[in-house]
C-alpha cells in the first residue's frame, strides 16, 4: 500500500524515479525509490518527510488506506497540442487520486442515498451524422426534464445526474479529459482558471463524448462541440432567439444570449451557421472580425459566471457536521485547512445577506 502510494503519488507529479530523487536533494537514490514502490523495503518517517516535500503532498497522503480501488477506463483526452505520455500520465494519476477521495466520501454515508448515474443508464448513442446530435441533446432534455430554457447551472444538472466533475490545474495544452471510473462512474475533467462560458461549454463537451459513439467517419471532436452547443441551446430555442434565416449577427444580440444562456458569442455563432441560420462565408467573417480584435481568447461583453462543484465538498462538510469525519480528516480531502475551507464557503453567505 504504501509503495503504491509513492509511485501514484509520482506519476502525479509528473517525476521520474531520477526526478523523485533529484526533488529530493539526491537523499534518496532511485534505486532505493523503485525498491520502496515495489515493496521490497520501507522509509523511515526522514524519508517519508523528505518525499512529502519533493511530492507536495502531506505525509498522511501515503498513509491513507485503501478504502476503494479506482480503475479509469476510455479516457479521452482534448488537447491543443501534442502532450507527453509522462504529462498524461500525470494527469491520470491525479484524476484517480482525486475520483478515490470522492469515493472515500460517499463511502461514509448510506448506499441508498446516492442515485445509479443517469448518464451511464442511457447508453452511447450511435451519431452517424451531426443531426443525429440534435436528437440526441432533445432526447437527453426531454429524460431530465431540462425543456428548452438555458440551463441556469450546468454543473449542478451534470453532478445531480451522478457524475463527478473535477477542476484540474493544467497545461495550456490541455483542455478536458472524459473517463469512466469503475466503468460506471461518469467522470468529467475541467481545467482550472477557464471563464465561465468556456467551462459551460467544456463540461457539455466532455459530456457529449461519455453519451456518443460516433461514425469512423465523422471528427470526434467537432460532434463533441456540436454537442456542447445543442445541449446549451436547443435548436428551437435557437430558431426563436435568431429566426430561421439571417444575413448577419449583431454583436449586441450575441452578448444578449451570451448573458441570457452561458454560452459564448463565438459558440453562438457557430450554433447559427450549424442551424444553416446563417451562411458558412458569413460565419467565417464574423470569427475573422473576432480575431482581428484579439477577442476570440477573451470576448468583450458579459462575463460569465464560473461555476464551481460543489457536491464533493457538501458532502465533506455533512460528514464533519455529522461527526462522521474530524475537521483534520477533513482538510485532507480538502487540500485546505477545514477552518479555510468553512471561511471560503462562508463568504457566499455573507455576500447573499449583505
Amino acid at each position: 500500500m504504501l509503495g503504491g502510494r509513492i509511485k501514484q503519488a509520482r506519476i502525479a507529479a509528473g517525476l521520474s524515479l531520477r526526478g523523485l530523487a533529484d526533488a529530493s536533494g539526491n537523499y534518496i537514490s532511485a534505486q532505493v525509490i523503485q525498491k520502496y514502490e515495489q515493496g521490497i523495503t520501507n522509509p523511515g518517517s526522514d524519508v517519508l518527510i523528505k518525499l512529502s516535500k519533493a511530492l507536495g503532498v502531506k505525509v498522511e497522503y501515503f498513509f491513507r488506506p485503501d478504502a476503494v480501488q479506482v480503475s479509469l477506463t476510455c479516457p479521452v483526452y482534448r488537447k491543443r497540442a501534442s502532450l507527453s505520455k509522462k504529462y498524461l500520465e500525470s494527469v491520470q494519476a491525479q484524476v484517480k487520486d482525486k475520483v478515490e477521495k470522492y469515493l472515500e466520501i460517499e463511502a461514509l454515508f448510506p448506499a441508498d442515498r446516492f442515485v445509479r448515474s443517469a448518464i451511464r443508464k442511457m447508453k452511447q448513442h450511435k451519431i452517424y451524422k451531426m443531426d443525429d446530435i440534435e436528437k440526441l441533446t432533445g432526447s437527453l432534455r426531454a429524460i431530465w426534464q431540462l425543456g428548452l430554457d438555458p440551463i441556469e447551472n450546468i454543473t449542478e444538472v451534470i453532478e445531480d445526474r451522478g457524475a463527478m466533475i473535477i477542476p484540474l490545474e493544467a497545461e495550456d495544452k490541455f483542455d478536458g479529459l472524459s473517463c469512466w471510473a469503475n466503468q460506471n462512474i461518469p467522470v468529467i475533467v475541467i481545467k482550472k482558471g477557464l471563464s465561465g462560458d468556456r467551462h459551460r461549454s467544456d463540461i457539455a463537451h466532455e459530456l457529449g463524448h461519455l453519451m456518443m459513439e460516433v461514425a469512423p467517419d465523422i471528427n470526434e471532436e467537432k460532434a463533441a462541440l456540436r454537442f456542447s452547443g445543442a445541449f446549451l441551446a436547443p435548436a428551437d430555442a435557437v430558431y426563436r432567439e435568431l429566426g430561421k434565416h439571417r444575413q448577419n449577427l449583431d454583436l449586441i444580440e450575441l452578448n444578449a444570449l451570451k448573458r441570457k444562456y452561458g454560452m459564448s458569442m463565438q459558440q453562438w455563432i457557430c450554433r447559427a451557421k450549424d442551424l444553416g441560420i446563417i451562411s458558412e462565408s458569413r460565419c467565417s467573417q464574423l470569427f475573422q472580425y473576432f480575431s482581428s480584435k484579439k477577442w476570440h481568447f477573451k470576448e468583450p461583453g458579459h462575463n460569465v459566471p464560473l461555476e464551481e462543484p460543489q457536491r464533493y465538498k457538501i458532502l465533506v462538510l455533512q460528514a464533519v457536521t455529522e461527526g462522521i469525519l474530524s475537521p483534520v480528516r477533513a482538510a485532507e480531502f480538502l487540500d485546505v485547512p477545514y477552518y479555510q475551507f468553512r471561511k471560503d464557503m462562508m463568504k457566499d453567505l455573507e455576500e447573499t445577506h449583505s
